[in-house]
């Protein structure tokens, strides 16, 4: 049967999204994530694979604002929804699919296209690199004490309903996404998703509970997550498990994780999506007992290479020539000749020899500053052609802080 790729039309959305969801498993998600992922499609970004009535494979990207080194948000398209049904893989459908929406994404002037993955060695043929980590702790706050910086207990806590502190913990979060690279710039409707609160997602846990810190009347951090009970025969042992924690200052900051710490009834925290530089980590007694893991998160595909190269700043003076091999997205391969510091760049094409050589998925990986090229040339990925440039490179790129991805889409 012929096979239509095409872009994804209103009437088709419950077909397209049933094909997406029996490729995760067939499990459907609850009414309320329906009405919002339905909410935030954006039609002429999505496509999907038919034969016939029947979808055979989904994509789509939202339109972004990423925030990189130096602070600025550069527009990117946050890819999302990718699916084969399983009875058409191997046909060349994900290939076909990648191709039209970079294509797509290039004509739009995007220079950035970036994506979670659920399986990560997928996407590296596609120019992806792993670009930022996510931190998962379990900490044991039975036996881990915090130490707490002064002013910590000027904060003032309040509970709130997460739906009634919405605009003010927006607020907040808007001040932080220019602080570290990786953060989403949330455009209009996509504050509901910190509001998402299916009783499938709780798993035993409460509904979202929040609770926001104040200084002089003014929100200054904000915290959203849900308690677990649990008890065996020595008495509770209950687990809060954390979604998002925000704040403005350090004392605000400490003062959240000193209210999570001392909830009654419960003895430990989960959180799943910190930065893997997070400054609980130097406010806890002992890391061991907080079973500290790490794992890809953000991964990030240059789309214009002289583009996304231009859209962020330096840490120190560099001028170099790349060598970039990119053969699924071949308008970026050749030498780049990138110049810049901390209070702009220029990056042009050029004829001069070039200083170093490598693939766009690894260009993609060091983008944010969190991946060293150090490392990637250690790995054999990165290829130093004129002595001293790695050094150069690496250190320019590098980010004063780990870049983060707070949030899935």
């Amino acid at each position: 049967m012929t096979r239509e790729l095409r872009e994804l039309r209103q009437e088709d959305w419950d077909t397209y999204y049933g094909t997406l969801e029996l490729a995760f498993g067939g499990v459907a998600e609850a009414k309320e994530e329906h009405e919002l992922w339905n909410a935030l499609t954006e039609f002429d970004r999505f496509f999907g694979t038919w034969e016939g009535d029947a979808c055979v494979g989904t994509t789509g990207s939202f339109s972004f604002r990423l925030s990189v080194p130096g602070g600025s948000l550069v527009d990117a398209a946050g890819v999302t929804m990718v699916s084969v049904a399983a009875t058409h893989r191997r046909r060349g459908i994900l290939t076909s699919m990648m191709r039209r929406q970079l294509d797509d994404v290039r004509a739009k002037g995007e220079s950035l296209a970036v994506l979670t993955a659920s399986e990560p060695a997928i996407y590296g043929r596609f120019g992806y690199g792993v670009a930022t980590e996510a931190m998962k702790a379990d900490i044991d706050t039975s036996r881990v004490r915090l130490s707490v910086p002064p002013g910590t207990d000027d904060v003032r806590l309040r509970y709130a309903k997460p739906a009634d502190v919405l605009d003010a913990c927006e607020a907040v979060y808007a001040r932080r996404v220019s602080e570290r690279p990786g953060m989403l710039s949330r455009q209009p409707g996509w504050e509901r998703l910190g509001l998402l609160d299916p009783e499938s997602e709780r798993h035993g846990a409460s509904p979202l509970q929040c609770v926001v810190a104040e200084r002089d009347g003014e929100v200054v951090g904000y915290s959203r997550f849900r308690v677990k009970p649990e008890w065996d025969a020595a008495g509770p042992k209950g687990i809060v498990r954390l979604r998002d924690l925000e704040a403005l200052d350090p004392a605000a900051y400490a003062a959240l994780w000193r209210f999570l710490f001392d909830i009654d009834l419960t003895s430990r925290i989960e959180t799943r999506s910190r930065p893997k530089d997070d400054a609980v980590l130097w406010l806890v007694s002992d890391q061991r007992r907080c079973e500290i893991r790490v794992a890809d998160s953000l991964h990030v595909r240059l789309v214009e290479v002289g583009a996304a190269l231009e859209a962020r700043t330096y840490r120190t003076p560099v001028n170099l020539v790349l060598d970039v091999e990119d053969a699924f997205c071949p308008w970026n391969a050749g030498r780049w000749r990138l110049t810049g510091d901390l209070k702009g760049a220029t990056c042009e094409r050029t004829e001069d020899d070039a200083d170093l050589a490598l693939s766009v998925r690894d260009l993609g990986s060091a983008y944010l500053g969190g991946v060293s090229l150090t490392s990637l040339s250690a790995a054999g990925r990165v290829r130093e052609l004129r002595p001293g440039a790695l050094a150069e490179a690496t250190t320019a790129f590098g980010s004063d802080v780990a870049p983060w991805l707070p949030h899935g889409f």
